[in-house]
């Protein structure tokens, strides 16, 4: 079947379907197949093979099984008028032709919520009819690989629609992206190449996308960049055109580089000066920033002095002071940056300004947050949530695979960590492939197969291989890669008739790890079926699909390029060999395999860094995440913050709160830490506000007399406290029991006897995060204002210890907490007197203090913020307990004077510390909301390097 007779087919099943679903977008049982069969029986499409209205069928059942929670907002609508009336909110033709394109291939109701989501966009922008100087400034947070481009695409059409007449798009600091960028928006919006073709002798554009739909939808749309890889902004480009802002919309998709908004600042500065004014006055200007936290921030120290007072003439850094500039340029203006990754952006001060370049790019008039469709396959569904004591988490589907088991060591012949510019990547002396990445390779070839035989035979496929950042070092991969494929692919063509080695290694490869893996998928989501199929079947294919495969490298020196648009017809297949390029906003069209070995500690520049999360339909259960331990740790570790961080996001927008206040949180919060905030080239003082915050012991020190002091130190406060007020404690949560067999729990405690506790406790030097000192200071100053004046006080007992120990007179048995990352890539743990647990606490051990109701209303919360976002989450496993920003809401609510505090004897046995008594951990759950105060942190660049900077 050709593509075209396929999309007319399934165009016009949708459409009939589209008038039978109901209000919910759900339809009856069975109509899919019913509609099939109608369209089927048309005498053009009777041709139609019976494995075609089986994929037909699916793709169908697919997107109409798509589900999309609500966007979240945080807005602050100082200075705004309300304009998007009923009618002005109908829109225009481009928006009508935009999602027309869109309903080829999307689920309708992807289709709607983008819809409603770029309307709620579109309304916090100002009215481009509005009389007056106005400047909006906001930001849009998705997922990573979610479908950012789409929605501001639609949000572009939409605002030229009502009236906005300059766009202007960043588009990363990469060509290759840029030039990406540019190609969705010319089939997204222009409606044609931005390139034109020899046509019978005459250069004409070429009609593409949206432009195939309605070709002249009203408005004449001019452009000044290209899709070319060097058709960025230039000063002659811009003279060339003759195009003056005011006129047609324009269009500029650029490049976040020096000398490019350089050009434009002066094409801009002397279109204002041939009108003799000083700014813009009446062209609306709309700027999209892509990848907003990526270059865009100021991180220059001095944008205050050492009082706080603002200083206004303070030198942003060249990128950040650029756009600034342009925005200040036009009477009318709005800014809305797009990301998936949004620390930076929090932290930009809310009242920075200076006084060339105006207010920094902070997002004070909204930040809304984009809930991904169920179908989306990002951090949670694939890394899982943990588990805890009566919560079975979010189980990662089956898709990573360790490279040299839970450590890099495996890897540190051809690839060390921390290699230099110039290294040989060798493995075991040889200039060849470790047998793991050879093992990648072969996975892609089976992908490329099975995709096939399960008839997505016009499917684009994509491996990556991300080992280094240097260009040289890439070029050396790329050559051993080239050599191992093109031997791989001779062994498959010459043995597929006589068999061999190589055909003996990939059956093996897919009984061992496909076959399996496919059918835990059809467990894990039976709703995501693909089409079993046979090894014989795959077989079949193999020698085609290896013949099909190219190898590119796409760096700043390498002239490759991912021409996808160039190969819809037939598909292209490609193994890319990257660093820098491929770590953030390029997208990696059908990318199933992935060998990765960099790290990063850095929250956004690793979650960054997964190009693999996305859409997979069809082949989701046969992509393969080939990495190291240490990642796949990591890569958990910052899935936990960062759902952490949405479900504070939902709360605050419940409670209706503003851009400012959510930006004082994150700045505050002790986790948000590693963030691009303190990239500084000396020291800074940053203010931790713990409200609302969940502060664990992780770290320990391996000495024997601070280990004994700590113990001496809760000693004395629980034989301070007296006679416990419960011992096993039970508490009853949703008809059931809670039981805490053999701790002890003090109520009513004076604030005094906790602060004495924290002071006396001595946390290793590492634990920036948990410091007893600064958490006592925060106490107090807590305390002056009314708060944290009583507390509820735990000494919890483990069940897998059977000998009790002695803790303040009270016999308890000491908990299990396994060392973390004993065998890890830093193996200096020990040198630096390092013992570190994963978690301290357990899931339920946080709610000890709420009684049933408040237990019921944190857990309502809890599974309502959950059914918000089909990316991140199941609707199908509700979570069955409450979520820990969902407690510390409760609790502030009901009780905002009251705070928890956990503590945890440890069992010492097996870790070499000369220590035999119990080590003590402690956790403090602190309530949200009260008056914010915070204490300071010192933090430099040491700090930040040894922690959180990516490898180098």
């Amino acid at each position: 079947m050709t593509k075209t007779i396929h999309q007319a087919a399934l165009e016009m099943a949708q459409s009939m379907l589209d008038t039978m679903k109901s209000d919910e977008g759900q339809l009856p049982e069975s109509t899919i197949p019913t509609v099939v069969d109608q369209v089927l029986g048309l005498p053009h499409l009777k041709a139609i093979t019976a494995t075609e209205r089986t994929n037909l069928i699916r793709e169908l059942e697919s997107r109409y099984s798509v589900w999309i929670g609500k966007p979240t907002l945080l807005v602050d609508n100082d200075d705004h008028e309300a304009w998007l009336t009923p009618e002005r909110r109908k829109g225009g033709r481009l928006w009508a032709r935009y999602r027309q394109y869109l309903e080829r291939g999307w689920s309708p109701i992807a289709v709607d919520a983008l819809d409603e989501s770029s309307h709620r966009i579109l309304g916090l922008l100002e009215d481009p009819k509005r009389a007056g100087q106005w400047d909006r400034r906001g930001m849009v947070v998705g997922h990573v690989q979610s479908g950012k481009t789409s929605s501001y695409t639609g949000l572009i059409c939409k605002a030229v629609d009502a009236g906005y007449k300059v766009i202007i798009v960043l588009a990363g600091i990469h060509n290759n992206l840029r030039s990406q960028t540019q190609m969705r928006l010319d089939e997204g919006f222009l409606g044609y190449e931005t390139e034109e073709r020899d046509v019978g002798g005459k250069r004409q554009a070429h009609i593409i996308g949206v432009g195939e739909i309605d070709p002249t939808p009203g408005k004449t749309l001019d452009y000044v960049t290209t899709r070319h890889d060097k058709g960025d902004f230039t000063l002659t480009r811009g003279k060339n055109f003759g195009i003056n802002p005011g006129g047609n919309p324009l269009l500029f998709v650029v490049k976040k580089n020096g000398s490019v908004l350089k050009n434009l600042h002066k094409w801009l500065e002397r279109a204002v000066k041939r009108e003799g004014r000083d700014i813009i006055s009446d062209v609306p200007l709309l700027v999209i920033d892509d990848e907003a936290d990526h270059a865009s921030v100021d991180t220059r120290d001095g944008a205050f002095d050492e009082s706080g007072k603002l200083n206004e003439e303070h030198d942003p850094t060249q990128i950040n002071k650029l756009i600034r500039q342009i925005l200040r340029k036009f009477a009318k203006s709005a800014y809305v940056g797009y990301t998936a990754t949004p620390f930076a952006n929090i932290y930009i001060h809310e009242q920075g300004e200076t006084q060339a370049e105006g207010p920094d790019l902070f997002p004070r008039s909204f930040i809304i947050n984009l809930p991904a469709p169920s179908n989306y396959d990002g951090p949670v569904r694939i890394f899982g949530l943990q588990a805890s004591a009566d919560d079975p988490g979010i189980r990662p589907l089956p898709l990573v695979r360790l490279v040299g088991g839970t450590s890099d060591k495996a890897t540190e012949d051809w690839m060390p960590a921390g290699h230099k510019n110039g290294h040989r990547p060798l493995h075991r002396g040889e200039d060849v492939l470790p047998p793991k990445l050879e093992e990648a390779i072969r996975a892609f070839v089976l992908v490329c197969a099975t995709r096939r035989a399960r008839g997505q035979l016009n499917a684009h496929n994509s491996m990556l291989i991300h080992v280094t950042r240097f260009t040289n070092v890439q070029e050396a991969v790329r050559k051993q890669v080239e050599t191992a494929f093109k031997a791989m692919k001779r062994r498959i063509r010459f043995e597929i008739e006589s068999g061999g080695a190589e055909l003996a290694e990939l059956e093996r490869l897919w009984t061992a790890d496909f076959e399996p893996t496919s059918d835990a998928f059809r467990q894990l989501l039976p709703d995501r079926q693909a089409k079993p199929v046979k090894w014989s079947e795959v077989r079949a294919h193999l020698a085609d699909a290896a013949d099909a495969i190219q190898i590119r490298t796409i760096n700043g020196k390498a002239t490759d390029v991912l021409n996808y648009d160039e190969h819809k017809s037939v598909g292209l297949n490609v193994i890319t060999i990257g660093g820098d390029k491929l770590a953030r906003g390029l997208t990696l069209e059908g990318l199933s395999v992935s060998y990765f070995l960099r790290a990063s500690k850095m929250y956004d520049t690793l979650m960054q860094m997964g190009r693999w999360f996305g859409y997979r339909t069809g082949y989701l259960d046969l992509c393969r995440l080939y990495m190291t331990g240490e990642l796949q740790k990591w890569f958990g570790h910052i899935t936990e913050a960062s759902e952490e961080l949405r479900r504070e996001f939902d709360y605050m927008a419940l409670l209706s709160q503003t851009p400012k206040d959510y930006g004082l949180k994150v700045q505050s919060h002790p986790e948000m830490m590693v963030t691009s905030s303190v990239k500084m080239r000396n020291g800074v003082q940053v203010n931790i506000d713990f409200g609302g915050a969940i502060s664990e012991t992780m770290l320990f020190p391996r000495s024997a007399e601070i280990l004994q002091s700590n113990l001496d130190a809760t000693s004395e406060m629980i034989v301070g406290l007296g006679s416990p007020t419960e011992v096993d404690p039970q508490r009853t949560r949703n008809g059931s029991q809670h039981k805490w067999d053999g701790a002890r729990l003090w109520s009513r405690v004076p604030s005094r006897s906790v602060v004495k506790f924290l002071k006396g406790y001595r946390t290793h030097k590492e634990a920036y995060k948990v410091d007893a000192t600064k958490l006592a200071q925060f106490v107090e100053l807590k305390n002056a204002r009314a708060e944290l004046t009583t507390w509820e006080v735990v000494l919890m007992s483990g069940g897998g210890v059977p000998n009790p120990t002695q803790v303040g007179g009270y016999n308890v048995r000491p908990n299990v907490r396994k060392e973390r990352d004993r065998h890890a890539r830093d193996d200096s743990q020990r040198d630096r007197g390092v013992y570190t647990v994963g978690r301290l606490l357990a899931g339920r051990d946080e709610t000890i203090d709420l009684n049933a109701d408040e237990y019921e209303q944190a857990l309502l919360d809890t599974q309502a913020a959950w059914q918000a976002d089909g990316g991140r989450s199941d609707t199908a496993k509700l979570p069955i307990a409450p979520s820990g920003p969902s407690i510390r809401a409760i609790r502030g609510q009901r009780h905002p004077e009251r705070g928890l505090l956990l503590i945890y004897p440890l069992d010492p046995s097996g870790l070499e510390l000369g220590f035999t008594a119990p080590i003590i951990g402690f956790g403090i759950s602190f309530p949200s909301g009260g008056v914010k105060v915070s204490v300071p942190y010192t933090v430099n660049n040491v700090f930040w390097k040894q922690e959180y900077e990516v490898d180098a």
